[in-house]
């Protein structure tokens, strides 16, 4: 499968899918405020974004959404793995990146601390199973997808461990290695653009950009009211949750599909180069949008019993799951 395929398949689902990136299955209803935002809807990272800001004068508030847009567009030229030209395919080609920007580091540095407080189940370096995947299941038409040897040997490429980062350098330590931030860049902008609005003296905003941040600082009006779809069904509610001055992002794998059946999805689990997540769905609220997203994509691999034992260190941070049996839960 080539990379202008798979741009296009996110791109196609996200918007079928609603307000979001793939996967995404929120609505948001406004209640209680008493002065109208300016609202943006519009396409960011590949996919529906939407903007909330309250700010008196209109004309700034648009000025404001245009400086958004270009800073989405400049971070892109950085995480996409889907632009031949940008920093990180440039590194995923050469297996090096001198004079790395300042944010690839960055996100990097975040990426690496989720792999270990995930015990290596959030893993940057499972682009090389997405890879083998397409390539599989395009060339020869089998649903199954590689085989367990092609499997073991794309395996030999996984481990985060194995990227070194420096101001000077990021390398990557195994030949053929590659990278993908689809985990936690949307995240990471979606907090960028939050910053950026609120240092340009902003105190009440709703960011969309692929993940959902929340920012009111004076809390004079009531919360946002986030709905938690179905991956099934769009019109089935699964829960409906307060947003205030939080973020909340959904991981599921059948959002983005690699076979017919919807069997393989997107996300591996690099111990077994699986791409079979243990739920439905799993939905994160955090106090930021990139841990929440890093987060969605690790518990969708995590037993439920690790996942109670990882909240622990995480105090704040709420989890709901969709079961294999439908059972949509709370973790606690």
């Amino acid at each position: 499968m080539k990379a202008i395929s798979r741009r296009r398949f996110l791109s196609i689902a996200a918007a079928s899918a609603g307000i979001g990136l793939v996967p995404a299955w929120y609505r948001q209803a406004l209640a209680g405020v008493a002065q109208e935002p300016v609202i943006w809807q519009g396409i960011a990272l590949g996919a529906d974004a939407q903007l909330r800001i309250y700010h008196e004068d209109k004309q700034e508030a648009h000025r404001l959404v245009q400086r958004v847009l270009d800073e989405v567009t400049r971070l892109e030229r950085i995480f996409s793995i889907y632009q031949e030209d940008s920093a990180l395919s440039r590194l995923n080609a050469q297996g090096y990146l001198d004079q790395p920007p300042k944010e690839l580091l960055q996100l990097l540095s975040r990426s690496h601390y989720f792999s270990q407080l995930s015990q290596g189940l959030f893993d940057p370096s499972v682009q090389v199973l997405w890879n083998l995947y397409a390539q599989s299941l395009a060339e020869t038409k089998l649903q199954s997808g590689p085989n367990q040897a092609a499997i073991e040997q794309a395996l030999k490429k996984v481990d985060y461990q194995k990227v070194s980062l420096s101001a000077e350098r990021i390398e990557l330590l195994v030949p053929g290695m590659q990278l993908t931030l689809n985990g936690i860049a949307q995240g990471y902008i979606t907090d960028r653009v939050t910053e950026l609005l609120r240092q340009a003296g902003l105190d009440r905003m709703l960011v969309n950009m692929g993940e959902i941040r929340g920012l009111d600082k004076l809390e004079k009006e009531a919360p946002w009211q986030v709905s938690i779809r179905s991956p099934f069904d769009d019109h089935a509610l699964l829960a409906r949750v307060a947003l205030r001055n939080e973020a909340i992002a959904t991981s599921a794998g059948s959002g983005t599909p690699l076979d017919a059946k919807g069997q393989i999805t997107h996300l591996f689990n690099p111990s077994t180069g699986l791409g079979a997540p243990l739920y439905h769905s799993v939905s994160v609220i955090a106090e930021d949008a990139t841990t929440a997203d890093a987060l969605s994509t690790a518990f969708s691999l995590m037993p439920l019993a690790q996942i109670k034992e990882s909240l622990k260190a995480l105090p704040g941070v709420q989890v709901y799951v969709l079961d294999q049996d439908q059972q949509f839960l709370k973790v606690v």
